[in-house]
């Protein structure tokens, strides 16, 4: 069943069209991340699901009805700001009861339906707290709760980590999806943060400049993202520019960078002569070349140089010279033993043809 449809909407500010024809699906119990730059109109899209803003052109059906005339209170949604919103002259409970006092839930039902809101946001014993008692995860899970406590048909959360500390994000990101998972709310993401968006949605829509660039599972984006744009915007990339040099024997093209390494990938359905060539950093392999002889490896072999080694927790980050005009960033997993490699040291940069995009 579609909780959610948005057909053909369009959003103009002047000559300025922040939501270009934009067309979207979600069934019921989905989460959607809608992930893009600032500016590229997620916000805006969401505004205009919540009736905040009215759109110039389209429809936007909930639950199968049209909400194109209805105000943000008529609608069955629950929001939760980037900032929380919470009232700060009310507790905790009173903010999580407030939604159901202004739809008219009966005043014997909202005691037990707060308690159970708060039980569910694990925030039982913080009942008659005020916000500024709170930590900002706290304030967070109480807003959650105020949006739920009215049983929404859809749940839509504008950047709800983004003020956060980065240690604090991470926790509460792992309790925001075991909530939506287990209340089975139809929610819509909305964040520029990619991890957030991977990690929440069940699919992720990128947008840019007020259109739907891709929609996919979060592996699909990642994996095989549409053009250059998404490539660059989800994860980390090495790009290269290069032109075509010739078709080897096992099926692969051969490129030619700009510096003039040779790198070879999986035929494409499509082989154009010049093309941007993306290679994940955490898709290289970094051999010593004092242990290994290129001529024994397969894939593609580049010799370099360590430029720099940066542990950064669980990761760690190497930079390669592969020539005047060419540097490769590696990401290994730090696995307790500190990085081999050193900041000058020899070394083959191996990835496989498979790991090489085209754009």
């Amino acid at each position: 069943m579609t909780s959610l449809e948005l057909k053909n909407v369009v959003k103009k500010y002047g000559s300025f069209t922040a939501v270009n024809d934009v067309s979207l699906s979600v069934e019921k119990g989905a989460v959607l991340s809608l992930l893009g730059p600032s500016g590229c109109g997620k916000t805006t899209t969401l505004r205009i699901i919540a009736g905040f803003v009215a759109p110039n052109g389209g429809a936007v059906r909930i639950a199968g009805n049209d909400v194109g005339l209805l105000r943000p209170y008529e609608r069955n949604v629950g929001l939760v700001f980037q900032d929380y919103a919470l009232f700060p002259h009310m507790t905790v409970a009173q903010n999580v009861a407030y939604g159901m006092r202004y739809r008219g839930t009966p005043s014997a039902e909202i005691p037990s339906r707060v308690r159970q809101m708060l039980s569910l946001v694990r925030l039982n014993d913080l009942e008659s707290r005020y916000p500024r008692q709170l930590s900002g995860g706290q304030q967070q899970r109480v807003a959650l709760a105020r949006a739920l406590a009215t049983d929404p048909e859809i749940v839509l959360l504008d950047e709800p980590l983004s003020a956060l500390d980065a240690k604090l994000r991470l926790e509460v990101r792992l309790e925001l999806k075991d909530i939506l998972r287990s209340v089975g709310a139809t929610t819509i993401v909305v964040t520029h943060d990619q991890e957030e968006a991977l990690s929440l949605g069940d699919e992720v829509v990128v947008m840019r400049d007020g259109k739907i660039v891709q929609r996919g599972s979060p592996t699909a984006i990642y994996q095989t993202p549409a053009d250059r744009f998404v490539a660059e915007f989800v994860g980390r990339s090495n790009w290269f520019v290069a032109q075509r040099s010739g078709q080897s024997n096992n099926g692969c093209i051969a490129y030619i960078t700009s510096g003039g390494i040779e790198i070879r990938m999986r035929s494409p359905f499509t082989t154009p002569d010049s093309a941007n060539l993306c290679i994940r950093p955490e898709n290289i392999e970094l051999l010593d070349v004092s242990t290994t002889s290129s001529g024994d490896l397969e894939g593609n072999v580049l010799p370099g140089v360590v430029l720099d080694v940066a542990p950064l927790g669980a990761d760690v980050h190497v930079v390669v010279e592969l020539s005047e005009k060419s540097r490769l960033l590696v990401i290994q997993k730090n696995i307790g033993t500190g990085s081999e490699f050193v900041a000058g040291q020899p070394v083959l940069a191996r990835f496989s043809v498979a790991s090489v995009l085209a754009f």
